[in-house]
């Protein structure tokens, strides 16, 4: 067992104290007709969309008890509650988790279980494969992208389509302060949030993760640490969260911001629109594909009716029929062309994500457990050249 997954189990216990009701290690096992859900949504509570959707994806016979909790949680309570042979039937575990559920043994083969697993996009599901096992399902993903405020770019003078690489998007940020607005926003915080959001720039510049250091790499963390240096993005860039970071766009001061896909409702109420993060020398940057998989947990007493049963609802809720009803109750795009496509027909905010979506990459695809140490890596970088 690796060291993080000794941190994980250590600090679980509180967690367990406060999640005893959803399954964790030491309670009375779930009625064998319940199937009990983990997600990492906390903010949809009983009976909201979200809730309602899940619950409708119950076997007949069945009924499903829906936690959700912050993302950290969900792992560090699944690692507990394996142990005690108490898990949940069906966990949402976001991407970069996978390898290090994989090694530890807390998820199972889906594929085996009898979801089915064809048709959907190979870099989106890159993370839930792991030495050739499908472990996690990929429903959808979100993605970065490139917002701006229509209004102050006009006032400069900026034509957003002639935003092509990283030359002229320097040139556009420099116009908009020129004119007397702000220039962008975006996370640099610690962690894993702030890696997420820099990975656009590290992959546009040609950078590999087994790389983390590589010439490439500090282009990448020069470009960012400029826009700093000149006032084009506030020195709280070090420290702000991707909703610190919104909300600065939000008050109609800056000319961009790089944001998410979830963020495309409240942009379009504001009249912002998005272009794709540009690499350094043209072209479409890879960002890193978001979102969650739906996994099966180990249970070792588990009956294998209800493991079937937990597989039949995550075949509900990723099927043709849902696929699209899944994706968009949370705001994401999903993991099939098809209907990714139908959703943009019907649905013009996403017609700009598309491309994103697309060419989106795996953070632990080839890296697999390596990343921890990667992401450390780069997190580090990049708080040293955002506060030299």
């Amino acid at each position: 067992m690796n060291s993080k997954v000794k941190l994980i189990i250590s600090g679980s216990l509180a967690s367990c104290l406060v999640l005893a009701m959803a399954g964790c290690g030491g309670s009375t096992k779930a009625d064998d007709k319940v199937i009990q859900f983990w997600d990492p949504y906390p903010q949809y509570s009983d009976g909201d969309a979200w809730d309602t959707y899940v619950k409708s994806c119950a076997p007949e016979g069945y009924t499903i008890k829906r936690q959700g909790m912050p993302q950290n949680d969900v792992l560090n309570n699944l690692t507990t509650s394996v142990k005690e042979d108490n898990a949940p039937d069906v966990v949402l575990l976001d991407n970069p988790f996978m390898p290090t559920a994989v090694d530890a043994g807390l998820i199972t083969d889906i594929k085996a279980a009898g979801v089915d697993t064809s048709g959907f996009d190979e870099n989106i599901e890159g993370p839930g494969i792991v030495d050739g096992v499908q472990y996690g399902l990929a429903f959808g993903s979100n993605a970065l992208g490139l917002y701006y405020n229509p209004q102050i770019l006009e006032k400069a003078g900026v034509d957003p389509s002639s935003i092509t690489d990283w030359d002229s998007l320097n040139t556009a940020i420099k116009q908009v302060v020129d004119s007397g607005a702000k220039g962008i926003t975006f996370s640099g915080i610690t962690g894993e949030e702030g890696v997420f959001q820099f990975l656009p720039w590290f992959w546009g510049a040609g950078a590999k993760l087994d790389k983390p250091d590589s010439q490439s790499a500090q282009e990448a963390q020069q470009l960012v640490s400029n826009w700093v240096k000149q006032g084009w993005a506030p020195k709280s860039v070090a420290t702000d969260n991707q909703s610190a970071a919104w909300d600065l766009f939000l008050t109609g001061e800056y000319g961009f911001a790089e944001n998410g896909s979830w963020q495309a409702a409240s942009a379009k109420e504001k009249g912002y629109k998005v272009i794709p993060i540009p690499a350094k020398n043209g072209g479409v940057a890879p960002v890193p594909t978001g979102g969650e998989l739906a996994t099966l947990p180990l249970h070792k007493t588990k009956q294998e009716a209800k493991v079937k049963a937990a597989a039949q609802v995550i075949t509900c809720m990723t099927s043709d029929k849902n696929l699209a009803k899944t994706n968009e109750t949370l705001g994401y795009l999903a993991a099939k062309k098809s209907i990714r496509d139908s959703q943009a027909k019907d649905n013009e905010q996403w017609m700009p994500w598309i491309d994103s979506v697309e060419s989106a990459q795996g953070r632990t695809t080839d890296v697999g457990l390596e990343y921890e140490q990667i992401s450390a890596t780069l997190s580090k970088n990049l708080q040293t050249a955002l506060n030299s």
